[in-house]
């Protein structure tokens, strides 16, 4: 009886054409009235479809209600208003480090239930007309497009947003949702992010494609609740800062986030700029950032296909301790200091964790020659990191005239500051800087370069059972090509595999045993070698991986 009356219940809902409460096809005239009012009677019957039929209407903020499903035909589109007055200023009770005061938005919702935006439609903020006041001004005097707040059941399917004044979508603290096939456009004003998960929980995102000025499919916790339980697959983004991001704000955290089929591009589109490299190839592909106390864990990326990128990969652990709540709730954010300088938040005491992150089949070209970064700080390691499969194509060009001004550079820890792929620019290693960590496994990883590059592809510096390369004992974990040997053969014989390959660190080909083809162990030296330049006195081989292949002999 249940299943028959849910069944009627559907087959009854109702659709509400907003022409009928007198929306205009004209984007000279407003029709937030008549949307509102249509949203407003469907809710109260207890569901049903509030219809945007083709046409273009004007409207300022309105207000979804649970059971509402706001369907936009093709050849329709919803207009934001250019005047901030049109704008309704929204309070939540919810407490996160943007929803303290109130904020402006084009198309609001506080935790309501069961609701859909679908069709072939299209959202378009005009939000190029609200100039950047002051910093921390999104949603104060530049609006969002769109944004849930504890809300559950949400579905995004099929439409497009366009143009917003700052964030596009803002999900916060909300629970079920799911973002399908959508399209988003965002690269008129600051902090044009794509999507923006802030603390939600079971989410599926999948098929979007994002161009944004600012950072694309971005996950974030401005309040101690975690991101947890997301799907994120299928998805094509440009951006000129972080394609794919875990961070900035960081009070709560991610687990159990499970990202796969990316591919990252620059966009067709390079006639504005607002952040990020002059290059405009994009800040990096991948940044996963905890810098505001909050915890990484059970983290997976794989099957990311990236072109361009200053600095691809890039996982950090920070200290910059920003908090999310007002030292007086009378007060709010000034907008007279920075994102790391606010200082009407109470701060965070305490250094957050980064434990679990796998990337697995990442292929990288066209990037930048700044190279990759895994770093925690003295006493805080990032731990348990496992990168496999990754093809790394830059441009390199670093001289070794280059390094002394590198090495130096790197020497500041940068414990406070905004976390950012290119903080320190190019990095002392071409493939993996890796500072700070426990237990990070590399296993086929492929550096090369376009030009002759005088770094290695791997440096790391207090990383007590890294497991890869020379371990200094006559014993190799995951060696690396091109770092530890060149050109290897490998052969099994019964349970055993056998290493013929170069050593940079000796003359001669070296041969190591393995019984896992993980952990290799050096058994003896069968060539030796003409003499000829490129060798010194220590009979090391000075010329390094960059340099060409020369003949040996028995």
């Amino acid at each position: 009886m249940a299943m028959l009356a849910n069944a009627l219940a559907v087959s009854q809902a109702k659709d509400y054409n907003i022409i009928d409460y007198g929306a205009k096809n004209d984007t000279t005239m407003f029709s937030t009235t008549a949307l509102q009012q249509a949203i407003d009677l469907c809710s109260k019957a207890g569901g049903g479809r509030v219809v945007v039929p083709a046409g273009s209407y004007k409207i300022g903020s309105i207000e979804l209600k649970s059971h509402v499903h706001l369907y936009l035909e093709h050849g329709a589109t919803l207009y934001g208003s250019t005047r901030l007055e049109d704008y309704r200023p929204m309070k939540s009770d919810y407490v996160s480090l943007r929803t303290q005061s109130t904020t402006i938005q084009l198309i609001y919702a506080d935790g309501v239930k069961d609701v859909t935006i679908d069709g072939g439609g299209t959202i378009d903020g005009r939000g190029k007309t609200f100039k950047k006041l002051t910093w921390n001004d999104e949603g104060i005097t530049r609006p969002h497009l769109l944004r849930f707040i504890q809300s559950e059941d949400i579905t995004l399917r099929g439409i497009t947003l366009k143009n917003s004044g700052c964030w596009m979508q803002h999900y916060l603290a909300c629970d079920r949702v799911r973002i399908d096939g959508i399209r988003v456009l965002n690269r008129n004003n600051y902090n044009n992010d794509a999507l923006d998960l802030d603390g939600c929980h079971d989410v599926i995102v999948r098929g979007v494609m994002a161009d944004s000025d600012d950072d694309g499919i971005t996950l974030k916790s401005t309040s101690p609740r975690l991101c947890e339980n997301i799907r994120i697959s299928d998805c094509v983004v440009s951006s000129h800062c972080n394609a794919v991001k875990l961070g900035t704000e960081t009070n709560g955290g991610f687990r159990n986030i499970n990202i796969s089929g990316i591919v990252i591009k620059p966009s067709a589109d390079q006639s504005s700029q607002f952040f990020g490299a002059p290059s405009k190839i994009g800040s990096s592909a991948i940044s996963l950032e905890i810098v505001d106390g909050g915890v990484m864990e059970n983290v997976s990326l794989s099957d990311i296909t990236v072109e361009g990128t200053e600095s691809p990969i890039f996982v950090r652990l920070g200290n910059r301790g920003r908090g999310y709540k007002l030292k007086n709730k009378n007060s709010s954010l000034s907008g007279t200091h920075n994102d790391d300088t606010i200082t009407e938040l109470e701060p965070i005491s305490h250094v957050g964790r980064i434990n679990g992150v796998r990337l697995d089949n990442i292929h990288i070209r066209n990037a930048g020659a700044m190279g990759c970064s895994i770093t925690g700080l003295p006493g805080h390691p990032v731990e348990n990191v496992s990168l496999t499969n990754i093809t790394l194509h830059h441009k390199g060009g670093v001289t070794q005239a280059d390094l002394p001004h590198i090495n130096d550079t790197i020497k500041d820890e940068k414990e406070k500051e905004y976390p950012e792929a290119t903080m320190w620019g190019n990095l002392p290693a071409k493939g993996f800087f890796v500072r700070h960590a426990r237990n990070v496994q590399f296993q086929n990883i492929q550096v090369l370069t376009e030009q002759p590059d005088a770094r290695p592809d791997f440096l790391h510096i207090d990383t007590n059972d890294l497991r890869w390369g020379d371990q200094g004992d006559g014993t190799y974990i995951n060696p690396v090509l091109n770092a530890d040997f060149s050109d290897p053969d490998v052969i099994r014989v019964d349970k055993k595999y056998y290493m013929v390959a170069s050593d940079f660190h000796f003359i001669g080909m070296q041969v190591l045993e393995s019984d896992d083809m993980v952990n290799w162990r050096y058994v003896s030296q069968i060539y030796s070698r003409f003499d000829e330049p490129g060798w010194d006195t220590n009979s090391h081989y000075a010329g390094g991986s960059a340099t060409g292949v020369t003949p040996y002999q028995r």
